[in-house]
């Protein structure tokens, strides 16, 4: 044929035919054993003809038994152990600030410096005012003890005068030393002094200010903070079992921040129950101290709690990873000897945020699955790899796995 066009139809024409008879082939001799075996050797079969489903790579953890700390959470406010606004107990003019805004004092230490020379005068005139009375008792003793030594030449009346002008001159007496005390208090008054030790906050009144005893605003307020107290909240039905715990010995306290993701301090103790139950929260009010030497506790911070109320003693605990949520309520996947995955309804307890107590539904050592649930179905067989920071699930008697299945993802 000349003609290339009429040339590459007859080309495609007989390639289909070819085709065709090859597949009409192949189709009778489906089930020979010969052509099976040429098949397989020509590496055309199909890899997945004859085998189950592929196993389901998961997670493994190990349930185990364990003393299990029970944590009762809650929120908080940080305060100072103890709060004091300072303020003036005389009037005057500040001629000098003692301290430096967010400084730490100690106790008698100068915080600001009122004019002292209008008190430091009242308690010079005192003191000039006893010595004048002192003198004046001085020579009524001597008149008095001439009048009795004068005897039947002095008349009773001047006597008992006599006497009496000393009796009135020792109490005056009396009286400036009660004055020459009150001015001294004044004049330290004009010293304003940290009446506890603490941190100071931002200054309220500056140098050259009048400040006087009537006002509310204070100069600063000092918060203690070593140590430092942590206003926290619990749900009034475990005010009982708080009650006993703490009746028995001291509870921990730890403190975290807001989130719950940073542990702030560990070493509180609880150191006081309210009397009384918000009725309108339903909550109590609970009281804890910490050491705070490192100062991660300021006053005023939202800080989320964790009272430790009671221990668990050979409790059986799993990662919260294994616990799943169904229509009947809880579950968890197990692994089974044969490493398919079994449902296992679930009866929990106590919970924190990595592990909880199983009360009914698992024993210690069985493998449970914690993650790459989402594949599993009732039945599957999974290959596994174990969770960080498990041990080794020690397998059934019978288990073809000693570590990871055969096959297993790692």
């Amino acid at each position: 044929m000349s003609n290339p066009r009429a040339l590459r139809r007859v080309v495609v024409v007989l390639a289909c035919l070819g085709g065709a008879g090859a597949g009409a082939w192949a189709w009778q001799h489906r089930g020979d054993p010969a052509h099976a075996q040429a098949t397989s050797a020509g590496g055309t079969k199909d890899p997945g003809k004859g085998r189950g489903p592929a196993a389901v790579p998961v997670t493994v953890a190990t349930v185990q038994k364990a003393s299990f700390p029970v944590m009762l959470s809650g929120l908080g406010t940080v305060q100072g152990f103890n709060t004091v606004v300072v303020r003036t107990r005389v009037d005057g003019e500040i001629d000098r600030i003692g301290f430096k805004e967010g400084q730490i004092v100690k106790a008698g230490d100068l915080i600001a410096q009122i004019d002292p020379r209008p008190f430091q005068a009242s308690l010079d005139q005192a003191k000039a005012k006893k010595a004048q009375d002192q003198a004046n008792l001085a020579n009524a003793q001597l008149d008095l003890g001439r009048s009795v030594k004068l005897g039947e030449f002095a008349t009773k009346q001047q006597t008992d005068t006599q006497r009496s002008t000393v009796q009135q001159l020792t109490a005056q007496i009396e009286a400036d030393e009660a004055a020459i005390a009150n001015a001294q208090t004044q004049l330290d008054y004009a010293s304003i002094k940290a009446p506890i030790s603490g941190v100071t906050g931002l200054r309220q009144v500056d140098k050259g200010n009048i400040v006087n005893a009537a006002t509310q605003t204070g100069i600063v307020t000092i918060a203690q903070i070593e140590p430092i107290a942590v206003i926290f909240t619990a749900p009034e039905e475990r005010v009982t079992d708080i009650n006993k715990a703490l009746a028995a010995h001291p509870l921990q306290v730890i403190a975290l921040s807001s989130d719950g993701k940073t542990r702030l301090a560990e070493d509180g103790t609880l150191a006081v129950v309210n009397n009384q139950v918000d009725s309108s929260s339903g909550t109590v009010r609970l009281k804890a101290v910490f050491a705070n030497k490192d100062h991660a506790l300021w006053p005023g911070l939202a800080v989320s709690t964790r009272l430790l109320v009671k221990t668990l003693d050979d409790a059986v605990v799993v990662p919260n990873d294994a616990i799943q949520h169904g229509a009947d309520g809880l579950y968890a996947y197990a692994v089974d000897p044969d490493n398919k995955a079994q449902i296992r309804k679930l009866q929990v307890g106590a919970a924190n945020d990595q592990t909880t107590v199983i009360e009914r539904g698992l024993e210690p050592g069985d493998r449970v699955i914690v993650g790459g649930q989402y594949k599993v179905k009732p039945g599957s067989t999974v290959s596994f790899k174990v969770a960080d920071g498990q041990p080794p699930p020690a397998p059934a008697p019978g288990s073809p796995a000693t570590g990871s299945a055969a096959g297993g993802a790692r």
